[in-house]
């Protein structure tokens, strides 16, 4: 059919796909997003003034002392070694409560044409927004550490028309707190608490916010609304859990709560994404092949891709959902999978996906699918 006498090796097709851009993967992930949009999934994910959520957050997905390709990031170490590594921002629709999130394009963290400086994630966060501009009109708001929290980037958001919660440290924003620290003497920062018992012990929850501060020093610079969260043992005073966030929003008695519960989701980019990427079966850290263009991003773009299609077909399709219900743990459904075709035949993807339901004896009819 395709006039091809030998199947391609392994080694052939990571030198063609070297000279093959991660972007002309991107549409894909578009496709996927408005499919969901269109099934009405995505209402399910709104969260906060009928927002969508939208978490950023990097991580290195490779590291060698000798293996480089051009856009490596070089790192020159103390002791004289050299280190080369790739980083790639990870952005997701996220959601307080579901363990489910839908990834958007990636955006790697590369030498820049015309930059004599290194990339960092906060400028591919950037390109990244430029590139998703479109979600501002979906009503976003953008979550992410304190990397993030800084006035530019901020700016840059609120240009666009996206909202934004991130993380908001002392230590990074000192001119802040300051002004934060004469409102506390003075005893005029808002504050609410609760107490509630978690299955092992009761906690208290304290949730502080104040409007209109500096997010740093200087004339004309923009101004922010903060908030706090502190979680302690009861019986012990031991302080599980504090963070505290910056955000465009108005903060007040009736939304502090659900301000925090989404800047808190941020972590879902890390567990729900990264973390599932690298730990179940994805094999994200795997080094595939570098090649000496885009190889090494290519081959990861298309592992989020794969991803992106499970939880695709969680979505839209029931007999898949059922499966995946029914063999929960990733590194089981794909063992099965990969078994399933070693030895047998099927004709196509809904034959293996039935055989699999049948065999396990699944009544797809009684199944109820997440809604988001």
């Amino acid at each position: 059919m395709f006039k091809i006498e030998k199947i391609p090796s392994d080694n052939q097709i990571r030198n063609i796909l070297d000279g093959v851009s991660p972007d002309n993967f991107y549409s894909v992930f578009s496709d996927c997003y408005s499919k969901i949009e269109e099934s009405g999934h995505l209402g399910g994910y709104r969260f906060f003034q009928d927002c969508l959520l939208v978490a950023i957050d990097g991580t290195e997905y490779f590291r060698s002392s000798k293996i480089h390709c051009k856009n490596c990031t070089v790192t020159h170490h103390k002791n004289g070694k050299v280190s080369y590594s790739h980083k790639v921002l990870t952005p997701v629709i996220t959601q307080p409560g579901s363990t489910t999130v839908i990834p958007l394009e990636p955006e790697f963290v590369i030498p820049q044409d015309g930059s004599k400086k290194q990339d960092c994630e906060l400028n591919a966060a950037k390109r990244s927004i430029e590139r998703n501009v479109h979600m501002a009109d979906e009503r976003s708001i953008i979550l992410g550490d304190d990397l993030f929290s800084r006035e530019p980037f901020c700016k840059q958001l609120l240009l666009k028309g996206f909202h934004f919660i991130l993380v908001c440290k002392p230590d990074s924003h000192k001119t802040l707190y300051e002004y934060l620290d004469g409102f506390i003497k003075s005893n005029n920062v808002s504050s609410i608490s609760s107490r509630r018992w978690n299955g092992k012990y009761h906690e208290k929850i304290i949730l502080r916010y104040f409007n209109n501060l500096p997010v740093k020093d200087g004339e004309n610079v923009l101004h922010v609304n903060w908030a706090d969260i502190t979680i302690t043992n009861t019986k012990t005073q031991e302080t599980c859990y504090y963070n505290s966030f910056i955000t465009d929003f108005i903060i007040d008695d009736s939304n502090v709560e659900q301000i925090i519960q989404a800047g808190r989701a941020r972590w879902k980019v890390e567990n729900e994404n990264n973390n599932v990427l690298k730990t179940k079966g994805y094999h994200l850290e795997h080094n595939y092949g570098h090649g000496k263009k885009f190889l090494s991003s290519t081959l990861l773009t298309l592992n989020l891709l794969a991803f992106l299609s499970h939880i695709f077909l969680e979505f839209m399709d029931k007999t898949y959902f059922s499966v995946r219900k029914a063999l929960s743990v990733r590194k089981i459904f794909f063992h099965d999978f990969k078994a399933l075709t070693k030895y047998l035949y099927f004709d196509n993807w809904k034959h293996l996906i039935n055989f699999m339901a049948e065999q396990l004896e699944l009544n797809i009819t009684d199944i109820k699918m997440n809604s988001g």
